[in-house]
């Protein structure tokens, strides 16, 4: 089967996830995250991506990326994956690959879903039971987003920036976005959308997409079947 053209609009968001193969563990040691994390800072800057929220889990990677040229995304996929495959293999004595294939990304209507995007990728690891709150998890943009920590590889998205005035009031608002509850239905939307590599949004949003040889959104024919394999948070 060939494989599908993502869908990139300049200034638009991406929910981008990058897995281990076979879901391995792709994070052992602190340093492993600090040295991704490093390579992510240089990429962006290099290839022109603004980087609103991002979480790194024990075996998978989720950010909320714009890019600023067509290509940007791919690019900085590329150049920190081919950095910390390196890293990787020879800090733990191994060989051969260690992502899962090509990254899968969804198109982000912004004005409906990039604050919800933000939820979602910072609340991984609460879903995943690492945690019991996103405060306490190290590894993701949640405390630059919540708790106005300093983090250079964040560029706070324009809804962002208008949920107040101030960097505490911006802040004081984005906790009160996670004292709901985060809807499982939403949350497997989104799994679904990124790992098919469909755009999420309004009907709006949608229809005002140009033309496309490949789907956007699921078929609503019958018999469609779900695989069990992307079920993961």
């Amino acid at each position: 089967m060939p494989r599908q053209p993502r869908f990139v609009i300049v200034g638009h968001p991406q929910h981008v996830i990058i897995r281990g193969n076979n879901r391995d563990i792709i994070f052992k040691r602190r340093n492993d995250y600090l040295f991704f994390l490093a390579k992510l800072g240089e990429a962006i800057e290099k290839y022109q991506c603004q980087l609103h929220a991002y979480v790194l889990m024990t075996n998978h990677v989720h950010l909320l990326i714009s890019p600023e040229t067509e290509c940007a995304i791919s690019k900085v996929i590329q150049a920190v994956g081919r950095s910390y495959v390196q890293y990787f293999n020879k800090k733990y004595h191994r060989t051969g690959t260690l992502w899962e294939g090509r990254y899968k990304a969804s198109l982000i209507d912004s004005e409906v879903y990039a604050l919800i995007c933000y939820r979602y990728i910072e609340l991984n690891p609460v879903r995943a039971n690492m945690v019991m709150s996103p405060e306490d998890y190290r590894w993701s943009s949640y405390a630059f987003n919540a708790q106005g920590m300093i983090n250079n590889l964040i560029t706070p998205h324009y809804l962002y920036c208008r949920l107040g005035t101030t960097k505490s009031e911006r802040a004081e608002a984005y906790r009160r976005l996670f004292n709901g509850y985060f809807p499982e239905k939403q949350a497997s939307h989104i799994r679904d959308a990124t790992n098919k590599c469909w755009a999420i949004g309004s009907a709006e949003f949608i229809k005002n997409l140009s033309k496309t040889e490949r789907p956007l959104t699921p078929s609503k024919r019958g018999g469609d079947r779900r695989s069990k394999s992307f079920n993961g948070v």
